[in-house]
């Protein structure tokens, strides 16, 4: 099924699939390919309208009975740690960071696999070989980066230290957009995936930009509970930005009437002037 605007891109209707994160319902995606000299500024744009980046598509949940996914961001200037964040800082803070170019390796492989086979071996990642991780870090169109974080604590007889955390990164025009990130599952205790969000809040303030992008959280779903704790944050909401409320404010997300129409949906999609500049 195939819905078009008056200009490039064409968006399309995934098949339902089971839902990932609430138990009895269905899942689709809206979505559109992103490749070409324009690539980067249709990534901002749609990025802005609840869009998400996977290599070389950016999608959207677009389900036919809930709209329970809701892409949400921290802003940068508003951020004030609370207490159980500065201990998370605390605590890690032998961790060094490095920003590197997409480009898939060995160490980051082998660190996703042993994340994956420990957090989520039976999701829709867990056959992903080597090969299909490289895609996902090296098949991008827009400005990524692979932000490394390496132990300069733990003992190592020269070279690197130990990769504990990576997370692949695009660089919007507003702020950075956390594609996906893994770390070191025997080290839970360190909650080493909110240090990447803290610290991806520094990394967007050195850099000037207002956001930090965390993809979707999803009212009633315990996997993403987490993102409702962090301050300063505003979800996408019947297209448009709005500070974050109590998060039971948001259950009618699933009700089958909160839904809009496909044709609806695109409709309402602002697009950038993709035309050639002359």
């Amino acid at each position: 099924m195939r819905h078009t605007l008056p200009i490039a891109p064409q968006f399309y209707v995934t098949a339902p699939q089971t839902c990932p994160y609430l138990d009895g319902r269905r899942e689709r995606k809206l979505f559109t390919a992103l490749q070409g000299e324009q690539a980067e500024r249709l990534n901002n744009a749609l990025s802005k309208q609840g869009f998400r980046r996977s290599q070389n598509v950016l999608y959207r949940p677009s389900c036919t009975d809930c709209a329970a996914c809701l892409s949400a961001r921290i802003r940068v200037a508003d951020f004030a740690p609370k207490k159980v964040h500065r201990r998370i800082l605390k605590r890690n803070q032998g961790l060094r960071r490095l920003a590197r170019s997409a480009w898939a390796t060995e160490a980051q492989y082998a660190l996703f696999r042993r994340y994956l086979d420990a957090r989520h071996a039976d999701g829709g990642m867990a056959d992903m070989d080597v090969f299909e991780f490289a895609a996902m870090i090296e098949e991008t169109p827009v400005r990524t980066r692979v932000i490394e974080y390496r132990d300069e604590d733990a003992p190592h007889a020269g070279g690197e230290a130990p990769l504990v955390a990576v997370c692949l990164t695009d660089i919007l025009d507003d702020g950075l957009s956390l594609v996906y990130s893994f770390f070191d599952p025997d080290r839970m205790g360190d909650s080493l995936g909110t240090h990447v969000i803290l610290d991806h809040v520094d990394l967007a303030r050195e850099a000037g930009l207002p956001y930090v992008y965390l993809g979707y959280w999803v009212p009633g779903s315990s996997k993403m509970g987490y993102k409702a704790r962090f301050p300063a944050l505003e979800v996408y909401v019947g297209g448009a930005w709005q500070r974050m409320r109590d998060p039971t404010a948001y259950s009618n997300q699933t009700h089958p009437l909160s839904v809009d129409p496909i044709a609806q949906q695109v409709a309402q999609i602002t697009l950038p002037d993709l035309r050639a500049e002359e």
